[in-house]
């Protein structure tokens, strides 16, 4: 299902860095952004539910879709916040609310931190907090986020194994994943193939990398010096998923935020797509709270 409303399709010099994004709706602005191994194609059933009453620009995150993906390791969650915030500026919105899945989410934890006063809401989408997560490494965490540590190895592994099958690689990242695999999103998952090329592959390394490294540096850094998010915060997440099953999600989010409120989504890990009605009314009724100060 593509949305009804009008996209505008958009590609924005940010910095040197092009970011690709749809922007449609009116109204105070949120911004959208996507997980692994997706594109902002996964918003396609959320977008005009919220476009009633805002600017919905979705973007793709740098390595990803149609934005650019240098090569190298820049790909920091500061870097990849920082685009986002120059593409929304650029657009016109110097304050916005951002609502961020899986790799998204964990950028617009970042953006949220690194530029308090552009990011009036934050929603993060079936996450805890990506230091909260490697400090509670399991056996049920290492087996069902095997790909955290797989991407993040230095040695080139990662981009020979996934470069020599792209596409079943990208197939096992839905199935057991989702409630449906691939088969949940027939209209988006070719628009995920054309995507995932071998610079994508690469990118998206670097990313996991990036997370296993000079983020887990910055989270730290952080802690150390008692930063937290100042805007409201809403956590959703499956009740099938990984995190929804072993974390007591608004808990793990508590020490990162003052103003932490949360649901669970009768779905696993893709609820943008899984269940987008239940998705979308969950973060209408956010945006629209008192809570979220435009």
């Amino acid at each position: 299902m593509r949305p009804s409303h009008d996209m505008s399709p958009l590609a924005v010099d940010c910095d040197g860095i092009r970011i690709a994004a749809d922007m449609s709706g009116a109204g105070p602005a949120v911004l959208l952004l996507h997980g692994y191994p997706e594109t902002r194609a996964m918003w396609r059933d959320v977008v005009d539910s919220l476009a009633t009453t805002h600017t919905v620009v979705t973007a793709d995150l740098r390595g990803y879709g149609d934005s650019a993906k240098p090569r190298g390791e820049r790909y920091s969650k500061r870097e990849m916040a920082r685009d986002q915030v120059v593409l929304m500026r650029e657009l016109g919105f110097e304050r916005f609310a951002v609502v961020g899945h899986d790799r998204g989410g964990r950028v617009a934890h970042r953006m949220a931190l690194d530029h308090p006063d552009a990011v009036v809401a934050l929603a993060v989408l079936d996450i805890v907090p990506t230091l909260h997560m490697f400090e509670h490494v399991d056996l049920a965490m290492a087996t069902s986020y095997f790909h955290w540590f797989f991407l993040a190895r230095e040695d080139g592994l990662p981009e020979a194994l996934i470069t020599a099958a792209p596409q079943a690689w990208l197939r096992s990242r839905f199935t057991g994943r989702s409630l449906a695999g691939e088969g949940l999103m027939p209209d988006a998952y070719p628009e995920y193939e054309r995507c995932f090329d071998v610079d994508t592959v690469h990118a998206s390394c670097a990313d996991y990398r990036a997370a296993a490294s000079i983020d887990l540096d910055h989270d730290r850094a952080d802690r150390l010096a008692s930063r937290s998010i100042s805007a409201p915060l809403l956590a959703l997440w499956g009740t099938a998923s990984y995190v929804g099953r072993n974390f007591d999600v608004v808990d793990a989010w508590r020490p990162y935020s003052g103003n932490v409120s949360g649901a669970g989504i009768t779905a696993d890990h893709y609820l943008a797509e899984e269940a987008p009605e239940a998705t979308a009314a969950a973060l209408a009724e956010f945006l629209g709270s008192a809570e979220v100060s435009w």
